[in-house]
């Protein structure tokens, strides 16, 4: 399914925990509660330096419960190619202050613009710590959202995204899906071998601790490595 190219406009984004399923509320409180040190030892530098970005952490309810939405992005891209990854990309300066509202419509726009989806089926609950990505500069805001009016989502531009798709949180706290994966620099980090994809990386990190602070983490064996070329 093709999706013509344009962006709903996102006026006021009010964040709003009003009738979400209470399966989310473990989310929100471990979103209220959180310190960024407790989700990444990466955090903005306190120069202010980095590129503002944002991305949509979207909970929603499919054939098998409670699921995420995650895209694979193009394996032709310069940074983070062929990784799977939560929609969402750096800040615009229509989409306001980063330190407000800012990071709330980057998400909702970029993942529209990645993945079709409707913003206005998006209710945004949340938002965890800002985090830092070294190898690309980037300052990221994890935007908390639920689907509450699932809209039909496909890749936009192949350029930009290999597939989009959806896990069920069941596979991601399944302990036979998780292992460590182990970076070429030796770098070693949380991974999920959910959907025929790999997901490692800053994606890992972030849903690895809200599965942690949800409550939800099973035990798994963390001396169960991946290596980062496992599928060759």
């Amino acid at each position: 399914m093709s999706h013509a190219p344009h962006t709903t406009q996102i006026t006021d984004v009010p964040l709003s925990t009003d009738g979400l399923p209470t399966w989310l509320d473990p989310v929100v409180r471990a979103a209220d509660t959180v310190r960024p040190d407790q989700l990444s030892r990466f955090l903005p530098p306190e120069s202010g330096a980095g590129r503002q970005s944002a991305v949509l952490v979207l909970f929603g309810e499919g054939e098998r419960g409670p699921e995420l939405l995650l895209m694979e992005r193009s394996g032709s891209l310069r940074s983070h190619a062929g990784q799977p990854s939560f929609p969402g990309g750096a800040l615009d300066p229509e989409d306001g202050d980063p330190r407000t509202d800012g990071p709330l419509r980057a998400a909702l726009r970029e993942a529209e613009e990645e993945t079709g989806l409707d913003p206005r089926g998006v209710q945004l609950f949340g938002v965890l710590p800002a985090l830092y990505i070294p190898v690309s500069e980037f300052v990221v805001t994890p935007v908390l959202g639920w689907w509450r009016s699932p809209s039909p989502v496909s890749v936009v531009d192949p350029n930009e995204t290999a597939r989009v798709f959806t896990v069920p949180v069941s596979d991601l706290t399944d302990p036979a899906n998780r292992a460590t994966a182990v970076h070429p620099s030796g770098h070693k980090g949380p991974a999920f071998l959910v959907a025929s994809a790999l997901v490692w990386g800053f994606t890992a990190g972030v849903i690895d601790r809200i599965l942690h602070f949800a409550g939800w983490e099973r035990p798994w064996d963390r001396g169960k490595q991946v290596p980062l070329d496992w599928r060759a």
